[in-house]
């Protein structure tokens, strides 16, 4: 209903009325029933009449006409209070609201002569938006690094040791040819890689309030009074 908030029943057509059926019924704040049956101006298609239910003034069926009620986001605001619907016409039957019983209703509201005056309030509301993303990326690079180790090699010398010993009866099997080899062994550097977590990067979000001023233009009636007949005001 919020795009009805704000307007006089009287502004609405036959397509509206959907929308009404079954509002809480306001007169001057109080709660007095919810809108029932409907009627509209065939020639116009505007709402006419209003049929009111409930036992909060103590009848089970009563109408008013649609000038002067205006709707709101709670339901149906009537221009004046419990007072005025006492001795207003009301039927406990089922039958319609014809031409006989609408000229009832309409001589009874519409002796006072009375205006109402309407304003339009500002009402602003918030709704989120987008505004932006943070977005991590990670790739990756290569980068040449050097580091140092140290390296084992064996090596071999000639050691000779003077020996002055006497050899065996059999010198000839002294004599003779003789190889040995002494295997040396030396350390090689291993690359190998590993993969290191180093850092966990994340995102926080935090929130900046700001004081906004929202301008706009409401309309508000004015009644003036052409007093040509002494009245006192």
């Amino acid at each position: 209903m919020s795009e009805l908030t704000g307007q006089p029943i009287g502004a609405l057509t036959k397509d509206d009325i959907p929308q009404l059926r079954n509002l809480p019924v306001y007169a001057n704040g109080e709660e007095i029933g919810h809108v029932g049956d409907i009627y509209y101006d065939e020639d116009t298609e505007r709402v006419e009449c209003v049929g009111i239910a409930g036992d909060g003034i103590g009848f089970k069926r009563n109408w008013l006409p649609a000038q002067g009620a205006v709707l709101q986001d709670d339901g149906l605001h009537l221009a004046y209070g419990r007072d005025r619907l006492e001795g207003a016409p009301s039927w406990d039957d089922d039958a319609d609201l014809d031409e006989d019983r609408y000229r009832e209703v309409r001589g009874h509201y519409g002796d006072a002569g009375d205006v109402t005056r309407h304003e339009e309030e500002l009402q602003v509301g918030k709704e989120e938006r987008a505004a932006g993303s943070v977005r991590l990326r990670k790739w990756v690079e290569t980068e040449p690094v050097s580091t140092q180790v140290e390296l084992e090699r064996e090596t071999a010398q000639v050691v000779r040791e003077p020996v002055d010993e006497p050899v065996a009866r059999d010198t000839d099997a002294a004599f003779g040819e003789e190889e040995i080899e002494v295997p040396l062994r030396a350390e090689e550097a291993v690359v190998g890689k590993r993969t290191v977590a180093k850092e966990r990067v994340g995102i926080e979000k935090d929130v900046d309030t700001r004081t906004e001023t929202v301008r706009d233009e409401v309309r508000k009636e004015h009644v003036d009074v052409d007093d040509d007949a002494g009245l006192q005001r």
